[in-house]
């Protein structure tokens, strides 16, 4: 199968490496992790500016119709910088209540969304044993609208977003609802995480929100698929983003009168990352062609997110070691590729879960050849 991008897709990807190449510096990011928001507004300005925060989403909603594809090739990008901006979660947001919103929803919203004057963040997670896909967090129905009781784990970027994304269990199957950040029945805890994201716990007591689809039909699954996805997405980025930097340090630094490049125990760890970082880009085009394709696509994006737990999380910890002392100098630029390595490799679940859910679709006899 080609997974080669199209014109369209190429274009995007250099513009946006680009604007992420000329502001994601070490030096700036090491500005944004210490300001109050975590968040680099200048660049999240500039990527709406050039309309990438707009590209994924359709043209009747004001983007370019990229969709998925779009969304994961930006994802990339930024990954490879470590860009502090809530990328994942505000386009994914977006691309949820446009896929899946009532009219009244996506004309209050998706404007917003589009030029990034506004943001949605994702509230998927729940303290373990939860599943994505079976939350503990329930809603019922009130009238047109939902009440839902129940906690949220770790909502990324909480702070900066003017609405939520909620997963909740409902009398007719798990849903997706829609909830204003300030709703009454609504508690915030900080926490912060590795990638020093200002995330959050939400606690939710009766809030009003807003269905968006309906429940048990399928949208919880969208988006859990769709978030595996873009996460994938994000730590192929940042394993390319830390295998750069390893080929630098290797080829400039040298032991015993000759580069470190030219030994062969380091050449082996860094052939290791390459086949890795291969394997992760295949399969995560493979699932987002699935997705875009409206196939059966839970094994494909459980393997790539597999990949992206377990391969992304092998290379930045060869990196790390190759780099010797330096790797662990939290103020050098790859200690960074390390840490949002380890988040991403968790978020959503980590290796384990995703092998776990593989095999029921193996004992189930779904796995495809």
């Amino acid at each position: 199968m080609d997974f080669s991008l199209g014109e369209e897709l190429e274009e995007l990807r250099n513009l946006a490496r680009e604007i992420f190449t000329d502001h994601a510096t070490p030096e700036r990011l090491r500005t944004v992790e210490t300001s109050r928001t975590r968040v680099d507004d200048k660049l999240w300005a500039d990527l709406s500016a050039a309309g990438l925060l707009a590209a994924p989403l359709p043209e009747d909603a004001g983007g370019a119709g990229l969709g998925l594809p779009g969304l994961c090739v930006l994802l990339e990008e930024q990954g490879r910088r470590v860009a502090p901006v809530p990328l994942w979660t505000a386009a994914l947001g977006a691309l949820a209540l446009a896929a899946h919103g009532t009219a009244g929803q996506r004309a209050a919203l998706l404007p917003a969304a589009a030029d990034g004057s506004a943001r949605i963040t994702l509230a998927l997670e729940e303290f373990a044993p939860a599943d994505p896909c079976t939350p503990w967090t329930t809603a019922v129905a009130e009238g047109d609208g939902w009440r839902i009781t129940g906690t949220k784990a770790v909502v990324p970027s909480a702070s900066g977003a003017d609405h939520v994304l909620v997963t909740a269990a409902t009398h007719a199957g798990t849903g997706l609802f829609l909830v204003r950040r300030d709703a009454p029945g609504t508690t915030w805890t900080s926490a912060e995480t590795t990638t020093y994201d200002l995330a959050a716990h939400l606690d939710l007591d009766d809030a009003p929100a807003e269905a968006v689809g309906a429940p048990g039909t399928g949208v919880v699954e969208w988006i859990d698929g769709h978030a595996r996805t873009a996460l994938a997405a994000v730590q192929l980025g940042v394993a390319q983003g830390a295998v750069r930097y390893a080929a630098d340090h290797l080829s400039t630094r040298e032991q015993f009168g000759r580069p470190l490049a030219t030994f062969q125990a380091v050449q082996h760890q860094l052939a290791d990352c390459v086949i890795e970082v291969d394997a992760m880009r295949v399969t995560l085009w493979q699932a987002v062609t699935a997705l875009a394709d409206g196939e059966d696509t839970e094994q494909a994006v459980l393997v790539a997110k597999w990949w992206a737990s377990e391969g992304g999380l092998n290379v930045v910890h060869r990196v790390q070691h190759v780099h010797g002392g330096i790797g662990v100098d939290t103020d050098y630029p790859v200690h960074r590729h390390f840490l949002w390595g380890k988040q991403m490799s968790t978020t959503l679940g980590g290796a384990a879960g995703d092998l776990a859910r593989l095999g029921d679709l193996l004992a189930n006899g779904t796995v495809t050849s």
